[in-house]
């Protein structure tokens, strides 16, 4: 059986605004509410159609979901999953049939449950060092903690909380209207279901208190910028009796003067002589142990990388290091004397290089090359 246009399911066109698709949905839902409907054949007919409204709702009055259906239909939502499972003794009326019970009954939801405490995230800024061969920190983080003095009650002491009197500790109130029976969190105690008669004098009822505490955090080695680690329970803590939440550490390093990653590889530009990058030599080189000293081999090219094993940055996920690399950049010469430029010349003559503008140069050689 094939399902009815969403837009006619809820009596709207297609140029519906959200107001007016929300106003709509709240009228087809009162009529077409099961319990305001008698007899077995009459509520069996109004589930059915209740059903109907509230997936045409879930879908127009998500905008995404709303734009894939106005291209692909029904096939749309066939694709995503569907609002399957749609029940009404759980979730499937969603946010949007919440909002409308109030609007109905002027009900709250909640009340004076516990809740989890606020994520918090401390920006922590490393050497470069530090990132590679990690560090032990002691951070400051203020946050709210459950008040020490009244453990979280809110109380001065036990005979300072009393039953609510309107709920008799239930928290909530129960009353007909219509055909519907509405329970609501007690008005008086805002669901707790007790009352504070007294209030604690160092969080003044608040039941949690904002204070700094010192938390020590291991960052490991070979740790890249822009990760996160996580403290489970080291956030926030939640109010009545809710779970703390979390503390995420987000880091920076600093940028070194020498060095740069490059992967788990410590890359570093190092001065190269030309006479050794031409006749081969050793050269000192930094590495963040200390100065070393590597070969140059002869006839050494511009950019050549060279490659110390074992010194570069340690993986997060195996027990692999990377390398620690050189890349060669050759110290041309810029003032000569006449000795100097003389011997020069002669290695040119003697390499076969000519320095004659009128030579048989580059130009001439790309000249032949096309003919």
């Amino acid at each position: 059986m094939s399902k009815r246009d969403y837009y006619e399911t809820l009596g709207v066109d297609r140029n519906v605004s959200d107001d007016d698709l929300k106003k709509a949905y709240r009228r087809m839902a009162r009529q077409h509410h099961p319990d305001l409907h008698t007899g077995e054949a009459q509520k069996k007919a109004s589930e059915e159609k209740f059903k109907e409204v509230n997936e045409a709702y879930e879908t127009l009055s998500d905008q995404d979901k709303r734009r894939r259906y106005d291209m692909f239909g029904h096939a749309a939502t066939q694709q995503s999953g569907g609002p399957d499972g749609f029940g009404f003794g759980g979730s499937g009326f969603g946010d949007a049939f919440n909002d409308i019970f109030e609007d109905f009954f002027g009900g709250q939801r909640g009340g004076s449950r516990s809740e989890r405490g606020n994520d918090l995230q401390y920006n922590l800024e490393v050497t470069f060092e530090e990132a590679v061969y990690g560090k032990e920190a002691k951070l400051k983080i203020p946050r709210w903690e459950v008040c020490s003095d009244c453990k979280g009650s809110g109380a001065k002491n036990a005979s300072s909380v009393k039953t609510c009197p309107s709920c008799k500790g239930a928290g909530q109130m129960r009353f007909q209207q219509g055909f519907f029976s509405i329970t609501r969190p007690c008005g008086q105690c805002d669901g707790a279901g007790r009352i504070v008669t007294e209030p604690c004098p160092a969080c003044q009822g608040r039941q949690r208190m904002y204070r700094e505490r010192t938390i020590a955090v291991h960052i490991p080695a070979g740790i890249e910028a822009g990760m996160r680690l996580r403290l489970a329970n080291e956030g926030e803590h939640g109010t009545n009796g809710g779970p703390p939440g979390d503390l995420y550490v987000a880091i920076t390093v600093k940028p070194h003067p020498i060095f740069q990653r490059q992967g788990q590889d410590i890359l570093c530009d190092v001065p190269v002589q030309y006479v050794t990058a031409v006749l081969g030599g050793t050269i000192e080189v930094p590495t963040l142990k200390g100065n070393t000293v590597i070969k140059i081999p002869a006839g050494t090219q511009q950019d050549k990388t060279l490659r110390i094993k074992g010194l570069g940055i340690p993986s997060l996920k195996n027990h692999s290091t990377g390398d620690q690399l050189f890349v060669v950049k050759i110290q041309i010469p810029t003032k000569l004397t006449a000795r100097q430029k003389e011997l020069l010349k002669e290695f040119g003559k003697e390499s076969g290089m000519s320095m004659e503008e009128n030579s048989d140069g580059f130009f001439d050689k790309m000249k032949t090359f096309f003919e």
